[in-house]
């Protein structure tokens, strides 16, 4: 059972070569931007740029497929709830109704309820491909040591970082105990039924329950042993300090913002309305 690991890949390119800080500080620009606005045009845009930025990462989509398929997976499952639950959402935000097929009670389909989804569709579009940039190109060490130059506390950011480090521990731990179970007659092919295999798949978690236990009280009393906790502050090997591309990132990141801020606010209201 072939699965991709989501952490940290070493590359040589322009994004790699970022500073962790510069790489934060964009993310969060990047994301305030795509859950602010409703401006499909600032959408638009942001997405295309994110595809570019992706490309220079020199990271493959065959690398993350696994981690794709099961978000769009949750976009897809997320469209359909938001209808069911609030099919005339984009009428109330736009104020028009043109309705495409008349449904059953109020489950009417209208351009604007489209307009709408669509909308939120690209929110997810721009801002994933730029939380899988930053932790496919940020290294944990170093992600740790951006969060303390912005004023958080060394013992959060370290606590971070082994989380980061542990996502590939356990996608690998998740695949290894797989491989022993299907060794011992478990399938979980799709020869098997649905039900049979999401049964087949629990039997897997209760020992890697255990074996994340264990890594934990490991790392718990390695840090114990070397008196973690005990300063105020700390030094960091990973930390590194801002060059020019850095600077430039920041200064074009800190632009766009503004820009699409001025254009989603323009008229008082961050809905784009065509209609």
């Amino acid at each position: 059972m072939a699965v991709n690991i989501l952490g940290y890949m070493e590359r040589t390119s322009p994004i790699h070569r970022l500073s962790g800080l510069t790489k934060l500080i964009v993310f969060l620009l990047w994301s305030s931007v795509a859950m602010l606005t409703y401006d499909t045009r600032v959408l638009c845009v942001l997405f295309i740029a994110s595809l570019v930025i992706f490309s220079l990462s020199k990271i493959s989509v065959r690398d993350i497929s696994f981690v794709l398929i099961i978000i769009l997976a949750f976009l897809a499952l997320n469209n359909v709830a938001i209808y069911l639950f609030s099919p005339s959402e984009g009428v109330s935000i736009y104020g028009t109704s043109h309705v495409i097929w008349e449904g059953i009670g109020r489950y009417n389909l209208t351009w604007e309820q489209l307009f709408y989804q669509l909308n939120i569709t690209l929110k997810y579009f721009v801002v994933i491909p730029a939380a899988l940039l930053f932790i496919l190109t940020t290294h944990p060490s170093e992600f740790a040591a951006s969060l303390n130059k912005i004023g958080i506390s060394y013992k959060i950011g370290i606590a971070v970082s082994l989380a980061l480090r542990y996502i590939p521990d356990i996608q690998r731990d998740f695949r290894t105990i797989a491989q022993v179970q299907q060794t011992r007659g478990i399938d979980l092919s799709k020869n098997e039924k649905l039900i049979k295999r999401l049964k087949n798949v629990a039997s897997i978690m209760l020992p890697l329950i255990f074996s994340s236990l264990d890594r934990i009280e490991v790392i718990s009393n390695a840090m114990e042993l070397r008196s973690f906790g005990k300063h105020k502050k700390r030094t960091w090997y990973s930390a590194r300090p801002l060059l020019k591309p850095d600077f430039f990132t920041l200064i074009i990141s800190v632009v766009l913002f503004i820009v699409a801020m001025l254009v989603t606010f323009y008229d008082g209201n961050r809905f784009y309305n065509p209609f």
